[in-house]
């Protein structure tokens, strides 16, 4: 199982990545290590994630979200269906973490 997340940094600026562990990764990166971003501007909040079968398809997911604009990253994080109705995103392929 691989996660693609975005989370909101102090700054109020969104990170985007991708890992097989959620939980290891959320306390790195509240840590502040092996992220220079985060680091640099520090974790607030995780906004989102979502599940995969595969590290490619979370890879895919992460490279996809990272070309949009933050007004339009702030939409999925407020509604997620967004993702799969507008941008033709396949549901079954990417599950929306609880």
């Amino acid at each position: 199982m691989y996660y693609t997340y975005i989370i909101t940094c102090k700054n109020e600026t969104y990170y985007i990545g991708y890992t097989s562990d959620i939980k290891r990764r959320m306390e790195e990166h509240k840590k502040g290590i092996n992220s220079k971003y985060t680091r640099a501007n520090g974790f607030k909040k995780l906004e989102i994630y979502w599940t995969s079968k595969t590290k490619s398809e979370a890879m895919k997911l992460e490279c996809f979200l990272k070309k949009l604009t933050r007004i339009n990253k702030t939409k999925i994080i407020e509604n997620p269906n967004i993702l799969y109705e507008k941008y033709c995103i396949d549901k079954d392929k990417y599950v929306l973490g609880k």
